[in-house]
């Protein structure tokens, strides 16, 4: 598991992005001039680069951007896709659909890893564009419908907002979202913010089916006024972290997929699948690993904290 920080998230100012429902798609409208000086985000630039669509493994693909995932689950009966980046990154989504000749219309089901503005933003536009059900965690539904955040978030203080978006259905843990065949589990892994929820589900290419795993952010990442060893803003955190922790050393994991492809090193795996490393995205001690590294963070934040730093 990679050991590189994600980078830390500065104020940025939303963006508003239109899509066309049909087969083309509407150039972005840009919200009104912002003064960058006073709200700016370093990495969205970067993380918003186009990126190439791929098969992952079976009906599984990337459709995301080079540094926030977007993943596309398919059937006959209907598309899922999981999460849409930044508000910007919404037509780059519907594109990479489209490219691997898949209907945008077809997809039946938008879920969400968690409601921040780097994984929520492009949400709304891609509901508006396919008519998907959005389907969400209790505390990401209520957070997503305002487009601005709740005090229990631990980045409460940094967060950005972003276009908001309607739940059709709020999920319960363990539920299984069902589109055709399709069968996905939730797995409420709070910790980086009380709705983090973890995604499962099979995926079979010829006779070898893969069980896909697509784990939440598990960074202990937070604004200035927020400690994780003593808060009244978010009491079970360490609570919610340890059962995600623990929840990833005894899952099924074959391939380990993240908000932020990097953790799960995707494009490295891609590249060697294609010097013909045929196997190169399985990895059954993925999960194991991104629990034991996502802990070793955790550890190192609160032992800061207990010195007076962070």
């Amino acid at each position: 598991m990679p050991t590189h920080r994600i980078p830390y998230l500065l104020l940025t100012a939303g963006v508003a992005v239109a899509l066309v429902a049909g087969r083309g798609l509407a150039q972005p409208k840009v919200a009104p001039p912002v003064d960058l000086t006073v709200t700016r985000c370093d990495a969205c630039a970067e993380w918003n680069e186009p990126q190439r669509p791929f098969r992952v493994h079976g009906n599984t693909y990337y459709v995301g951007t080079r540094g926030l995932s977007a993943i596309l689950v398919t059937s006959p009966a209907g598309h899922v896709l999981i999460d849409g980046a930044l508000p910007e990154s919404a037509p780059l989504i519907a594109a990479s659909v489209r490219a691997l000749g898949f209907r945008l219309e077809d997809v039946k089901v938008l879920l969400n890893s968690h409601a921040h503005f780097d994984h929520a933003g492009g949400l709304a536009a891609l509901q508006k564009a396919s008519g998907a059900q959005v389907v969400l965690h209790p505390w990401s539904a209520k957070v997503l419908r305002m487009g601005t955040s709740l005090p229990d978030d631990p980045q409460f203080g940094v967060y950005l907002p972003f276009p908001g978006v309607r739940a059709d259905r709020e999920v319960r843990d363990g539920e299984v979202v069902q589109v055709g065949a399709l069968a996905l589990t939730a797995h409420f892994t709070g910790g980086h913010t009380p709705g983090g929820t973890t995604w499962t589900w099979r995926s079979c290419e010829a006779d070898t089916c893969w069980d896909m795993v697509y784990v939440d952010s598990q960074s202990a990442i937070a604004d200035d006024t927020f400690r994780f060893s003593r808060n009244s803003r978010y009491p079970s955190v360490l609570a919610d972290f340890a059962k995600a922790h623990g929840l990833f050393e005894r899952m099924p994991c074959d391939v380990v997929l993240t908000p932020h492809p990097g953790l799960s090193e995707l494009f490295e795996r891609l590249a060697k699948r294609e010097a013909g490393n045929t196997t190169a995205f399985r990895d059954p001690a993925g999960c194991r690993e991104y629990g034991a590294w996502a802990r070793d963070r955790l550890a190192d934040r609160l032992k800061k904290e207990a010195g007076g730093t962070r």
